[in-house]
Formats: C-alpha cells, structure tokens, sequence
C-alpha cells in the first residue's frame, strides 16, 4: 500500500541529476529499489484501479534506466513517472494521465506532450466549429483542482477569429496540472488521494483527445487503404496507332 514518498527520495533525484553516472548510483541502488521505485509502483496500481475497467486503458510505472530519447551522456532518470492511458504504439503522441516525482516536488495531470501536427490541426478545427463541450469541461476543473495549462507553443501564432480560444491554438501540445511540493502532503497518503482526483477530473479531457486521435488514425488508414488501392490496379492500356507502311508520293 502506497503510504507517501520521503525526503530520501527527493535528495536522491537530486543527487542523481549531478552525479548521472553508475559510480554514483550503484552503492545507492537501495534506496532507489526501496524509496521510489516500490512507493511508485504502489502508486500506480492504486492510480490505476479506477480506469481498469476501462477497455483499452493501461498504465506503466517508469524505471530510472537509460533508454533510446536519453542523451547520450546520461544513464539515469533524474523524473520518475506513471502513465495512464489508452493503449498506443507512441506514448508521447497519445493523450495521458501522467504523475511525475522529480527532486522539486509532484506534478500530476493530463497532457499529450507530441503529438502529430494533425492532430492539433483537427483540434483546432474542432473547437472553431463548436468549442463548447471542450470550454465547458475545462471550465469545471480548472478553478476547482487549480490547474496550469501547459504545452509548448508555436514560434509562429496560429491565427485565431475568437479570442477566448487564442490559449489553445498556441499550443503544439497540450497539458492541464497541478504541482505539489508541500512535505505535509508529499510524504503522505494525501498525494494519492489528490492524484487520483485530478485524474477523474482531467479523464474527460483525455477521452476527447482520445477521440480526436482515433479520428485521425482512421482518416490515415482510409488514405493508405484508397494509395494502396491505386497502386494495385493495373496499368490502363494505351493503343498507339501505327502509321502506315504505304510510301506517297507528292
């Protein structure tokens, strides 16, 4: 059973962002097993549990090895963090339910960090043609769990003919968080509780990211399927005509 994080585990993310090296971590491998992996763990089944009924909903719980997107210079997570969502080949690409525990605190929400320019493009068309189911649950959460919108934003602002929807068609991604750093709450069951909170609350979000993904997806089978189609037809036949094998004379 989850039953908070500890100042030890903080100090250990903060030591591992400078000292990001196997010399450093191995004699301290304990504490990572014990302070923050299995507290994490914990916390992922329990953040989970709501959504398991969900069809095609999963979750994952980080480890602090290296992977593919690290720099070639680093071996170690100095962030740890749990994933909720739907099913996805690109988990940076898909909306998420995410918790992340870094030397600062936690931070928890909803974001979908990368996605395909085509998918914000259908975002924004969407929200042009009606933006008031995606206003109104935003509206609803925002003030009561007081989450941040966050995202990266274009260098270069997409034009916008309704000001109240200049904010989101600045986004290349998107987010809505919250942040804790408070040790009363942070070192105690609390932090679940509230995690799992702005999770139902920003769930609806997801399930509308969800659908506008799903839409796109489709749209980019129906293109496939059609060049596929295409190519597979054969050749249509060109009948040349033969001049004459007659010579004239003028």
């Amino acid at each position: 059973m989850f039953n908070g994080f500890s100042q030890e585990a903080l100090e250990f993310l903060l030591g591992i962002r400078h000292n990001n090296n196997k010399d450093w971590f191995e004699p301290r491998k304990a504490i990572y097993t014990n302070k923050i992996f299995e507290p994490m763990k914990s916390l992922g089944e329990e953040l989970f549990t709501p959504f398991s009924g969900i069809d095609g909903m999963i979750y994952k719980v980080g480890r602090i090895y290296r992977d593919e997107n690290f720099a070639p210079y680093l071996h170690y997570r100095d962030t740890m963090w749990i994933y909720v969502r739907y099913d996805a080949w690109y988990w940076n690409k898909t909306p998420t339910l995410y918790f992340e525990l870094s030397p600062e605190g936690a931070e928890f929400g909803f974001r979908i960090s990368k996605p395909e320019a085509a998918v914000m493009e259908r975002f924004r068309s969407g929200l042009l043609e009606d933006n008031d189911p995606f206003l109104n649950i935003v509206e609803k959460i925002v003030e009561k769990y007081g989450l941040t919108l966050g995202g990266d934003e274009y260098k270069r602002k997409k034009s916008c003919p309704v000001l109240k929807l200049e904010p989101y068609f600045m986004k290349k991604g998107l987010s809505f968080f919250t942040k804790v750093n408070d040790p009363d709450e942070l070192f105690s069951r609390r932090i679940a509780d509230h995690a799992l909170e702005v999770f139902k609350a920003v769930q609806p979000i997801n399930d509308y990211f969800h659908e506008i993904v799903e839409v796109e997806e489709l749209a980019k089978a129906i293109i496939r399927e059609e060049k596929e189609k295409q190519r597979s037809q054969p050749e249509p036949e060109i009948n040349i005509v033969k001049a004459p094998d007659v010579e004239f004379m003028w």
